[in-house]
């Protein structure tokens, strides 16, 4: 009778302690599965960028450039502004060739120029370019990956520093006049830090005995310089260069006219005077071959 007690006591025992064991695991599990969770979501956003669920399509910022202007050789940067982005992502497209530039934060060309820019938790997906050249014009497309995609489209503009003379390559001044060269420089990194006139070759020297010689110069996208020489000369003739020092040179010849019609002019007034006479000539031929 007593062995029989004992067991039953043991057994009440061992039933027990699988109760309690059991109680205690089922109340570590919810704290177990909170924390996997929140050790996901975690890595969902802070690697993956798993953007909150907001309500509403993911549209482009108004204010996103349509047109963009780079210098050849200086790095440009194409930007998109996506708002409401979601779990999409953003690339960009070629249109010339329709290649994939990029995906995400990821570049997929061989090209190492182009390289994909996006800071986390921003709103700005760039495409920038190292060193563009030229033939880098035309337009591209920032897409993004709803059903059917969207796109914004951006037109690069890559262009050079330019130099020009206005009114040339050939001007003509009557002797006595102020000869009158503006040069205007477009497309610089920057204002050109001087800009410098030449005549045959050798720099202008605006204290020279001759006088009347001034110079007017204004920097800033587009840059100018105006070069006066008053009561003008003969030997004021010939070739005169602008040279800023960050873009091409331009040249334009001037020519003092001392009464005489310039050959250049006499040669349009003779080209002209032959289209006419040839024009009279067809008209006629065909009156009367009519009548």
């Amino acid at each position: 009778m007593a062995r029989a007690t004992t067991a039953c006591l043991f057994t009440v025992h061992f039933l027990s302690c699988i109760i309690v064991c059991h109680q205690d695991s089922s109340s570590n599990r919810p704290r177990e599965q909170n924390t996997v969770s929140e050790s996901s979501r975690r890595f969902r956003t802070e690697f993956l960028e798993d953007w909150p669920q907001t309500p509403g399509a993911p549209y482009f910022d108004p204010s996103t450039p349509e047109n963009v202007t780079g210098l050849v050789g200086h790095s440009v940067t194409l930007l998109c502004k996506v708002k409401n982005l979601q779990n999409r992502t953003v690339s960009w497209v070629r249109h010339r060739d329709i290649h994939l530039l990029t995906v995400g934060r990821y570049t997929y060309t061989s090209d190492q120029r182009f390289e994909a820019q996006h800071k986390p938790r921003s709103e700005e997906w760039a495409l920038r370019i190292r060193s563009p050249q030229r033939r880098d014009s035309g337009q591209y497309e920032c897409q993004i990956s709803t059903t059917p995609p969207i796109g914004h489209a951006v037109y690069l503009s890559i262009v050079e520093p330019e130099t020009e003379i206005m009114g040339g390559p050939d001007l003509f001044i009557y002797a006595g006049s102020t000869i009158n060269l503006t040069c205007i420089i477009r497309h610089t990194p920057e204002p050109p830090s001087t800009i410098n006139w030449t005549h045959r070759g050798k720099t202008i020297n605006f204290d020279s005995t001759r006088g009347g010689i001034s110079l007017v110069t204004e920097k800033g996208i587009h840059s100018s310089s105006r070069l006066l020489v008053q009561a003008a000369r003969t030997s004021d003739a010939g070739a005169y260069q602008c040279v800023p020092d960050n873009a091409q040179s331009a040249t334009a010849r001037v020519h003092v006219l001392t009464g005489e019609t310039p050959a250049a002019m006499q040669g349009n007034a003779k080209e002209l005077s032959l289209s006419f006479v040839l024009y009279v000539t067809s008209v006629t031929l065909y009156l009367i071959f009519i009548t």
